[in-house]
């Protein structure tokens, strides 16, 4: 009799343990999330819910959405756009000073602007 009272509070402990694991395990993304400052928390964590109605189909999309985004860079790409517009605005200020150090030069000494044709 005692061990059938054993078996009942083993599996109970076991389906509960399971019960919870499930719950905190499609936490997961969520907890990125707002790890991130995602700025789509509130969907991420709605759609882990959904997920344990969807037999977890959409479990690792959601953990991709999660992880794509990071508040420092964004979606990952803002960062080489900045770094790119600096790099342009540099060759622009390169450009102009070439070009002002060309005019200014005396006219014997400025060349002609050929055809590249070779003639």
């Amino acid at each position: 009799m005692f061990l059938d009272y054993f078996a009942l509070g083993v599996l109970l402990v076991v389906l509960l343990v399971c019960f919870y694991g499930v719950i905190i395990i499609h936490d997961i993304p969520y907890d990125i999330a707002v790890k991130r400052n995602h700025p789509h928390q509130d969907a991420i964590h709605i759609a882990g819910w959904i997920s344990l109605f969807t037999l977890h189909v959409i479990w690792p999309f959601l953990w991709i959405w999660a992880t794509l985004y990071r508040e420092d860079r964004g979606w990952g790409m803002a960062n080489q756009i900045r770094q790119d517009h600096g790099r342009l605005e540099e060759m622009e200020k390169r450009l102009l000073e070439l070009e002002s150090r060309l005019t200014s030069l005396p006219a014997e000494t400025q060349v002609e602007p050929t055809s590249g044709k070779g003639e």
